[in-house]
This record gives C-alpha cells, sequence and structure tokens, in this order.
C-alpha cells in the first residue's frame, strides 16, 4: 500500500503535466498570409521557452477535419472554404496557468500575420484548481496511510511478543541481559520485515507494469532513478519499521515486574 501511494505522489506531478500539455494555444492565421511567413512565425514559436511542440494545420486539412467529426461537406453549398490555417502551440507544463496563457493570448493577438487567438479557458481553470486540490489530498491521505500501516504493523507484532512474555520473564529471571533476549526476536521480526517487503516489491512492480501497459503516455518507467528510490525506501522502511516495533514491544516486557504481566 506505501508503494502504491508513493507511486501515486511521485507521479502526481508527471500525471498533471500530462494533462496540462494538453492544452494549446490555436492561433488562426490571417487569409492572405504567405506559406514563407508561417514558416518564419512557426521557427519563431519554436524557439520560445514556454513551447513544448507546435502543430500547423491548413484549411484544406481542417476541413477533412470538421467533415469526418460531423459527417457533412459545407464547401458542397458554400463553394469556398472559409476556415483559416492555424496554428496549434502546446506549451510546456510549467508555463500553463491562467496568468500565463492569458499574457500569451495577448502576445500573439498584436502578431501581424494573426487574426485570432483562442484557447480554453474553462479547461485551464479547471486543471489549476484540480491539480492542486489533488495533491493536497494526495499528501493527507499517504500521512494517514502510512499511520495506519505502521500501527497495523506494531500491532501485530506487539500481540506477539505478548505471547511469549512469560518466556521473555524467565529468561530474565535466570539472569540473560536484555539485548541477549531481544535479539532472536528483533532477528526474526527482521526476516520477515525483508519477506514482506519483497512481497510488497514484487506486487509493486506488477502494478507498475500493468498501468505502463495500459497507459504508457505517462512515462511511470521512463525515469529508474526515481523507481530505484521508491524500490529501496519500501524495503528500508519494510526493516526499519518492524525493528522498531519489536525492540519497544520487547522493552516493554522487560521493564514489567512479574505480577504486572496477568494484565
Amino acid at each position: 500500500m506505501l508503494g502504491v501511494l508513493g507511486l501515486l505522489v511521485l507521479n502526481t506531478k508527471k500525471v498533471s503535466n500530462y494533462f496540462k500539455e494538453k492544452a494549446a494555444i490555436t492561433l488562426y492565421l490571417k487569409q492572405d498570409v504567405k506559406k514563407e511567413s508561417i514558416l518564419n512565425l512557426l521557427a519563431s514559436i519554436e524557439k520560445e521557452s514556454f513551447t513544448k511542440s507546435t502543430l500547423f494545420i491548413s484549411k484544406e486539412e481542417a476541413a477533412e477535419i470538421y467533415k469526418k467529426e460531423n459527417g457533412e461537406d459545407f464547401m458542397d453549398f458554400l463553394g469556398y472554404n472559409p476556415l483559416q490555417n492555424s496554428i496549434d502551440i502546446f506549451i510546456k507544463a510549467e508555463f500553463v496557468t491562467p496568468e500565463k496563457m492569458a499574457e500569451f493570448e495577448g502576445i500573439y493577438k498584436k502578431n501581424q500575420f494573426v487574426s485570432d487567438v483562442s484557447y480554453d479557458k474553462p479547461l485551464i481553470d479547471l486543471i489549476t484548481k484540480n491539480v492542486k486540490r489533488i495533491s493536497f489530498f494526495t499528501l493527507i491521505f499517504s500521512g494517514l496511510a502510512t499511520i495506519i500501516v505502521i500501527v497495523l504493523i506494531n500491532g501485530s507484532i506487539r500481540l506477539s511478543v505478548y505471547s511469549k512474555r512469560f518466556t521473555i520473564k524467565t529468561m530474565q529471571m535466570v539472569g540473560a541481559t536484555k539485548h541477549f533476549i531481544r535479539k532472536p526476536f528483533i532477528w526474526r521480526s527482521i526476516r520477515l520485515g525483508i519477506i514482506g517487503a519483497v512481497v510488497a516489491l514484487l506486487e509493486l512492480a506488477l502494478v507498475i507494469f500493468y498501468l505502463n501497459q495500459h497507459f504508457p503516455e505517462f512515462g511511470l518507467i521512463d525515469d529508474k532513478i526515481e523507481l530505484g528510490i521508491l524500490f529501496g525506501a519500501i524495503f528500508f522502511i519494510g526493516i526499519l519499521i518492524t525493528w522498531f516495533s519489536t525492540f519497544f514491544a520487547t522493552q516493554r516486557f522487560l521493564n514489567l515486574r512479574t505480577d504486572e504481566l496477568y494484565y
């Protein structure tokens, strides 16, 4: 569970960036703009720091798209193509904010080759608000889930040690040191922690493989270092939780008086 949550936290930004970069600003070009001027405009746009990619759509291509989407050819009764050449500018995720998009709109509206500029303002506002909301709730949920996982593991280990409380006290009464008594409990818990972590990592690997097969556009396995850190953290946490829980559980029973073992 911690692995899936960790994967979600690490990829929240990546997924939000994917959707942000699908939003585009469309420049509608004037009818008399020459091909050379269009190519120059495209080149200048692609050099901008905020540009991820561009897509030029001629008015003929736009007419074909309209025909496919609506199933009718408006040119049959109009006799001409009223559509305009256009350029779709796909913006890098960090620049996709309501303020920045409005700024880009203002810049390109002043361009001598551009007749109009449009983008989906409500969508940009919705994406910005939802990304912040999702990030906040993901962190809150991850924190609560982590606490629940630790409490569950700690409770299981405490019950295991509790069942051996009389053995612990007997060993203590015959002169065994706390370190000697605690050692087998800790090593057993560490072995269980390693087994649990390995099983969890195998399941997490299957989840990542499945998601990558169905949603390759998210690039879940692109960052090998990030995945390595996540897997290493889950393995380390599995051992760390069991070690700490066992240490404090055995410490509690080692410090109890004999008459307190029955409560």
